[in-house]
C-alpha cells in the first residue's frame, strides 16, 4: 500500500520493543476482525470497522492481511485452532474411556454456548462452502490429533469391555457435534418452531444429559458385536 504504509520495521536495538508492538496490533486487528465478522458476516464487514475497533490505521490491516478475505481466513484458523487447543488441554487419553467421552461431550457443549463467535464465524464460512478454509494448508494439521485421540479412547475403552468394536472416531464426532452443536446454533428458529425457550437452564441440562444418553448407549450397545 505504498511507503507510507505503517509498518513495524526493527532497528536500531529496539527490535523486541518493536516485535511486541507489531504483536499486539496484529491481534488487536484479529480480535476486532473476529467480532466484527461473526456479527456482519464476510461481505457486511468493512475494514475501516475493524480498524476504528482495533485503534490502528486500515492500512496496516493489508500489511499484515494483504485483504480481507485473507484476514478472515486467519479469524477462521485462529478460532478453530483455539477449540482444538483447548481440547488438546482436557488429556483425554490419560482418564477413564467413558469419563473421556463424557469430558468431551461437556467441554464441546459449553465450548458452543460460551463462544457464540465461533459458531457464527463457522455457520458464516458454511455459506460461503467453505472456501475460505480451503486456501488454508492447516485444517488436518489442526483437526486430525482430535480424530487420533478418539480412535486411542475407543480402543482403550473396548479393550477394557466398556465400548463395541467398529466404532469409527470421526463419525462418533461427527455425531457428538451435531448432537451439541446443531442446537446451540439453531437455537432461535429451533425456540420460535417448538415453542419453548431451549436456552432456559433447564432445558440445557435437560439437552446435555440427552446428548450423553445417546452417545454413551451408542458406544455401549454390543449387539454389533454379536453379528
Amino acid at each position: 500500500m505504498g511507503g507510507s504504509t505503517m509498518a513495524p520495521v526493527a532497528g536500531h536495538g529496539e527490535n523486541g520493543g518493536r516485535s511486541r508492538e507489531a504483536g499486539r496490533s496484529r491481534n488487536l486487528i484479529l480480535r476486532s476482525a473476529r467480532a466484527a465478522f461473526a456479527e456482519q458476516g464476510l461481505n457486511g464487514t468493512r475494514l475501516d470497522a475493524i480498524a476504528q475497533a482495533a485503534g490502528v490505521d486500515k492500512r496496516l490491516i493489508y500489511y499484515y492481511f494483504d485483504s480481507k478475505e485473507r484476514l478472515f481466513v486467519e479469524v477462521l484458523v485462529e478460532a478453530i485452532a483455539d477449540i482444538r487447543g483447548a481440547e488438546a488441554h482436557l488429556h483425554l487419553t490419560d482418564i477413564d474411556p467413558v469419563d473421556a467421552i463424557k469430558r468431551l461431550i461437556r467441554f464441546s457443549w459449553d465450548y458452543y454456548l460460551s463462544n457464540p463467535e465461533f459458531v457464527r464465524l463457522i455457520n458464516s464460512e458454511n455459506l460461503h462452502r467453505a472456501r475460505h478454509l480451503a486456501t488454508s494448508d492447516q485444517m488436518h494439521r489442526l483437526n486430525q490429533p482430535l480424530v487420533d485421540t478418539l480412535a486411542v479412547i475407543l480402543t482403550r475403552g473396548h479393550a477394557a469391555g466398556q465400548f463395541r468394536a467398529g466404532v469409527d472416531p470421526l463419525q462418533l464426532y461427527l455425531s457428538l457435534v451435531g448432537l451439541t452443536y446443531y442446537y446451540v446454533s439453531n437455537q432461535h428458529t429451533l425456540s420460535l418452531m417448538f415453542q419453548r425457550d431451549l436456552m432456559k437452564p433447564a432445558a440445557l441440562d435437560e439437552r446435555l444429559s440427552h446428548v450423553n444418553d445417546v452417545i454413551l448407549a451408542y458406544l455401549r450397545d454390543f449387539a454389533a458385536d454379536r453379528g
